[in-house]
């Protein structure tokens, strides 16, 4: 079995059996967001979902960090694609648009609601996650560091 996403199948990647997914920086930590530290709209998408998780279940990553590159070698995701954000789950790792409904799924308020679009086939979910994806940069803006976050939300950051 391949650590691979490719374009026609993105389901779950399963971590090599070399010991667990460091997702427990703090107690609660139940997933890791990595995400594109130099986009002003995944950066606001971050700083969106923390204040919908109050119970801290979510830790964060950019993509670009020493922990976001080692996370991704880890589940032999490409280090240099900036174009989805992954979700780290116990020993599993979700990219594109699974990764953002799982996501949703964990959120406080009416969010997890959103999770319903799990039934539209796939190819056509990430078809839409890669029309946004692809066009972020020209809509939002680059920026030309990561996001430094507020303290609050610094202590959700792996190192």
């Amino acid at each position: 079995m391949t650590n691979t996403v490719n374009e026609q199948d993105n389901g779950p990647v399963r971590a090599p059996a070399d010991g667990p997914v460091p997702t427990a920086r703090q107690p609660g930590g139940e997933a890791i967001v990595l995400f594109d530290g130099v986009c002003p709209m995944c950066s606001f998408i971050v700083r969106f979902v923390y204040a919908r998780d109050p119970h801290a279940r979510l830790l964060f990553a950019p993509l670009q960090s020493a922990a976001g590159q080692a996370l991704l070698r880890r589940f032999g995701l490409p280090a240099d694609s900036m174009d989805t954000f992954v979700l780290v789950e116990s020993s599993c790792a979700y990219t594109r648009s699974t990764a953002a409904l799982r996501l949703v799924r964990k959120l406080r308020g009416p969010w997890p609601l959103l999770y319903a679009g799990i039934a539209v086939p796939r190819p056509l979910r990430d078809a839409v996650y890669s029309f946004v994806a692809k066009r972020r940069y020209r809509w939002f803006g680059r920026s030309d560091a990561c996001m430094v976050p507020a303290p609050g939300l610094r202590q959700r950051f792996l190192e």
